[in-house]
């Protein structure tokens, strides 16, 4: 920037036109604007000041039950956490402007399932695009139709999360019972983190455990398909949606989940490392 600074000015004294004045101001307003994005660029993946920090556990402290069960060491881990991700996946909204509450709780349900892996990070996510409400195959918000309430994309939308406004905000009311869309999602991110989305994140599951943990997952389809299990009929899906259903359960009421499903909440427990009914 200072070079082409140099030779703007040194054209203007050497040569001094009316053609050389439109260069030299062409110029500084090139300097201009490369000053201004790179300062843009600094302080976009500047970390969170002190007040920001603050005001993401205030929140997370009003919003979210796990955070709230978390003593002061892992609180503070959780909100530079929550701002870590927030540094590196933009955040953006259709048809409505998003607030910082959207943002931390998008980012809360990204750590939530990672909180066991100091460092992880999502490398095959870049962007989350959040809609009002739910949403149909077309990404249309508006109409009949519209069930989708989370989706991780794939192909030409790989890198992608889409996820409802409405749902997610309800997912972390003191209403939502077992059922968590964000977190629902993040769980299938981490399942495809090794290159498939089949209910086995590799990357979480000793190979030991493998077979023992598809074997318990199609044992607990069929209670469900039987009406013998509390654990959502969604769940019976595929294997991929399995692991999301129940991982939100286990989450969100990890001492019920313990309680009633204790073989599967050993087994979640070993994969994103975490003892959640510890901590109620």
């Amino acid at each position: 920037m200072k070079i082409t600074q140099f030779m703007c000015a040194q054209q203007l004294y050497l040569n001094f036109t009316p053609d050389s004045m439109t260069i030299t101001v062409l110029c500084l307003l090139l300097a201009l604007i490369s000053y201004l994005w790179m300062v843009s660029k600094r302080n976009k993946n500047a970390p969170a000041t002190t007040n920001e920090l603050a005001g993401y556990a205030d929140l997370l402290n009003k919003n979210v039950d796990f955070y709230q069960e978390l003593d002061d060491a892992g609180k503070k881990r959780f909100v530079k956490l929550v701002d870590g991700f927030l540094q590196n996946v933009h955040i953006e909204g259709v048809g409505f402007i998003i607030n910082r509450l959207d943002k931390v709780l998008v980012a809360a349900s990204a750590v939530i399932p990672v909180f066991g892996f100091p460092g992880w990070e999502y490398k095959n996510l870049t962007n989350v695009v959040l809609y009002p409400d739910t949403f149909d195959h077309e990404y249309q918000y508006e109409g009949s139709d519209r069930e989708i309430m989370g989706m991780v994309g794939s192909g030409s939308m790989n890198g992608q999360m889409l996820l409802s406004r409405s749902a997610l905000l309800r997912g972390f009311s003191k209403n939502s019972s077992t059922e968590n869309t964000g977190i629902h999602e993040f769980v299938h991110l981490l399942d495809k983190s090794d290159g498939a989305t089949d209910g086995v994140p590799e990357y979480l599951v000793a190979h030991q455990y493998v077979i023992p943990w598809l074997q318990m997952m199609h044992r607990e389809m069929h209670r469900i398909k039987d009406g013998r299990s509390d654990i959502n009929p969604y769940a019976v899906t595929n294997e991929a949606e399995f692991l999301a259903v129940a991982s939100e359960y286990f989450f969100e009421q990890p001492e019920r989940f313990e309680d009633k499903h204790p073989e599967l909440y050993k087994q979640l427990s070993l994969i994103f490392a975490q003892d959640p009914a510890a901590n109620v």
